[in-house]
């Protein structure tokens, strides 16, 4: 399924987020961004797993931030796991209404209120093997300049009237 289409208001969204999950999913970026980490919402990975939230670092290292905005959304996951072949580091983020001690303590915890996130607990380092580094890295790369296009595309689309 395409993440992205021209024919929406907004290309960068695709609509199968809760309001809730979004507002999560802003105060991480602006946190992550602050640790000047490239983030990219929605990278499907070769798994076929979607992660949430994708973050490269400056030394190339990749995070995977799985948002959580409920206690039910947590418990019906069993997909999250299948994340680590593919980061550097594994995090949850979710909101204040949320029990923070259901969440595994071998992954990291992101606290978000939609205007900025704390880092509550680091994520243990577990290196990825070179050829998946690079594999990821280029998923991500070519991931985030179709996006752009699209959404270059977007904003110049003829106006129908």
């Amino acid at each position: 399924m395409t993440i992205l289409s021209i024919a929406v208001n907004n290309p960068l969204i695709d609509g199968r987020q809760s309001e809730r999950a979004m507002l999560v999913r802003r105060g991480v970026q602006v946190l992550l961004h602050d640790m000047r980490l490239a983030v990219l919402p929605e990278l499907a990975l070769a798994n076929g797993r979607r992660a949430d939230l994708v973050g490269l670092s400056e030394k190339g290292e990749i995070w995977i931030i799985e948002i959580k905005s409920s206690i039910e959304d947590f418990r019906v996951d069993r997909k999250w796991p299948d994340y680590r072949a593919y980061c550097d580091r594994l995090f949850f983020a979710t909101h204040p209404d949320v029990p923070l001690d259901i969440f595994p303590e071998d992954c990291g915890l992101l606290l978000s209120d939609g205007y900025g996130a704390h880092l509550l607990r680091e994520a243990p380092e577990h290196k990825l093997p070179p050829a998946t580094r690079k594999a990821v890295t280029l998923d991500f790369s070519r991931s985030a300049a179709q996006r752009l296009m699209m959404a270059e595309w977007a904003a110049h689309a003829p106006v129908r009237e």
